[in-house]
């Protein structure tokens, strides 16, 4: 059952303050079909089947966690899935899935203990290298954020925003994307005016006229697009800056519960790297999964497959951290994180990134 977290959360977010799912490094292929698999293999018979023993089944202690993630494809597929098609209950673990509006909302659950898990988008990776918590599992590279304008407001063009009102969701990816979009233009936040909403909050103002323009993400954006018709205009994407960043979305948790349950994070990222596996090659079903577990229409959450990149399967992500392609994701990352302004220093992303639960989880599946 989807649970959604209250306004018990404003005053934790506010300390926290700062969400969807490429870059100097290598980018992850894109989504493609597995190969079926030979349903006439057989097995070589054995001289006495007494000496033959069975393969054991693995087998573990039960355990329940509590798992963040946000409405749309980039958050919530690749959990979705591994429920969805049994790759949790392989691994023993019972995941509840709780619904939150944004990446710093989450990390503030997890620091009151609220909840175990938490996936995020590119913006709350901040707080990761500020110490905030610590990411264990990498899932897709996002495409799904975008700057949006009113044409009936006078905004056709990112020039057009100067003194505007626009909606924005402060630490999120969409955010990133709006300041990438001003620096281009040579301008920066203070020349607009920015109105903190969440994404909810985001499609309504923009539907109603309250806003000139907004920065958020997909499915808010396919909403808005609809609502205003040839009124919506896109005037930024992640794909104008796919040259210069990868914008990753990854699973995180407290630094003491990754001290505290190693094997768990292992377990979840081993039924994650299955589930990835399957998503990039049967995304049209994922996202009927998707749009079920966020009570959204289901072809309008098809229309949004194509805003990430699904291609990050367990032989990728074999490859890529043995070549560094993953590490070198989250070190451009960081670097927009300090041309924004946002971080101040790098952060040796080992501090901050267990690449080692990632590592552990690939080898143990093959």
């Amino acid at each position: 059952m989807k649970k959604t977290m209250g306004m018990v959360l404003v005053s934790a977010m506010a300390a926290v303050m700062l969400a969807g799912c490429g870059g100097g490094g290598s980018s992850a292929p894109t989504t493609t079909a597995a190969p079926a698999a030979d349903a006439k293999t057989e097995a070589a018979p054995a001289e006495n089947k007494e000496d033959t023993p069975a393969a054991e089944a693995e087998s573990f202690e039960p355990a329940t966690l509590r798992v963040a993630y946000m409405p749309n494809m980039g958050s919530a597929s690749l959990a979705v899935t591994a429920r969805e098609a049994g790759f949790f209950e392989e691994m023993g673990l019972t995941v509840e899935l709780v619904e939150f509006q944004g990446g710093p909302a989450e990390i503030a659950a997890m620091a009151s203990g609220d909840i175990d898990i938490s996936q995020i988008g590119h913006g709350a990776h901040a707080l990761c290298a500020e110490g905030e918590a610590v990411i264990f599992q990498i899932d897709c590279t996002s495409l799904a954020d975008a700057v949006m304008g009113n044409k009936d407001k006078g905004v056709n063009t990112i020039a057009d925003l100067k003194g505007k009102k626009v909606a924005v969701t402060s630490g999120t990816s969409a955010e990133i994307i709006l300041n990438l979009a001003l620096q281009q233009e040579g301008m920066k936040a203070d020349d607009l005016e920015i109105v903190e909403m969440d994404a909810n909050g985001i499609v309504t103002a923009m539907i109603s006229g309250n806003v000139d323009a907004c920065a958020t993400w997909s499915p808010g954006t396919m909403t808005i697009e609809s609502a205003l018709g040839d009124k919506a205009v896109w005037l930024a994407t992640n794909e104008d800056y796919v040259d210069q960043v990868t914008f990753p979305s990854s699973f995180i948790t407290s630094q003491k519960f990754a001290d505290e349950n190693h094997d768990l994070l292992v377990r979840f990222s081993r039924a994650l790297q299955k589930a990835a596996d399957y998503r990039n090659s049967n995304i049209e079903e994922v996202a009927g999964w998707v749009a079920k577990q966020c009570e959204v229409d289901g072809s309008t959450m098809k229309e949004t497959i194509g805003e990430g990149n699904w291609g990050i399967t367990s032989d990728f992500l074999s490859k890529s951290l043995e070549d560094g392609t993953i590490k070198k994701y989250y070190e451009n990352q960081q670097q927009v994180f300090i041309d924004g302004g946002r971080l101040t220093e790098k952060v040796d992303v080992d501090k901050y990134v267990l690449f080692d639960v990632m590592k552990e989880a690939n080898e143990a599946n093959k």
